[in-house]
């Protein structure tokens, strides 16, 4: 049996694992980006943590609330989670929504359950989790999430910052990956547990 696939569905699920631009009118600097340091976004950014806490690996992901090749990475990655600690670091680039739902998703008691409720409505296009209240600290996190994001020069979301596990050079990526792509990546196992090859 053959399926014939419509070019409309398959414009969207090329669109589905590639990556959300910085906002059109969004300020654009002139100052050069500034070298990309896993020591300043531990420092500087605020996230939360999915997989092991233990893990020696630990892997960063800038992410918009509102990007829905975001929720795509979210996952992704999930299969991953016994392989490295990912951060998931919100910030505000595509509209009012993004910096409201990041921070709730930071004040959440339990984040992971609250990004997984707000990944899912979000690909069901019905918009995400309702904003909290009380979250002006989250807000300011969120604000200097994205001030770090953009001093390093990067422009889409998701943007994954990690080191490769078997080579130790560091790796970023600008857009969402399937899940083996995403091991390859980061020198992880694949989800059927074959090591990645060594980055070239």
């Amino acid at each position: 049996m053959t399926f014939k696939i419509f070019p409309t569905a398959l414009i969207a699920a090329c669109l589905l694992f590639s990556g959300c631009n910085d906002a059109p009118n969004a300020a654009s600097g002139t100052t050069a980006a500034t070298r990309v340091s896993l020591d300043a976004i531990a420092a500087e950014a605020k996230g939360f943590t999915v997989g092991s806490t233990l893990s020696a690996r630990t892997v960063y992901v800038f992410f918009d609330a509102q990007c829905p090749h975001c929720a795509a990475l979210w996952n992704a990655a999930k299969p991953l989670k016994s392989e490295a600690k990912f951060v998931w670091i919100p910030v505000g680039i595509l509209n009012s929504s993004s910096t409201l739902q990041g921070a709730t998703l930071l004040a959440a008691a339990d984040p992971i359950a609250a990004m997984d409720e707000h990944e899912t409505s979000l690909l069901a296009k019905r918009g995400g989790i309702n904003a909290g209240s009380d979250i002006d600290t989250q807000k300011a996190a969120v604000a200097k999430n994205t001030a770090l994001m953009k001093r390093f020069g990067f422009g889409s979301i998701p943007t994954i910052v990690g080191t490769h596990a078997q080579t130790g050079a560091l790796v970023t990526q600008e857009g969402a990956l399937r899940t083996p792509a995403l091991a390859a990546l980061l020198g992880l196992k694949d989800p059927g547990g074959q090591p990645a090859a060594p980055a070239q």
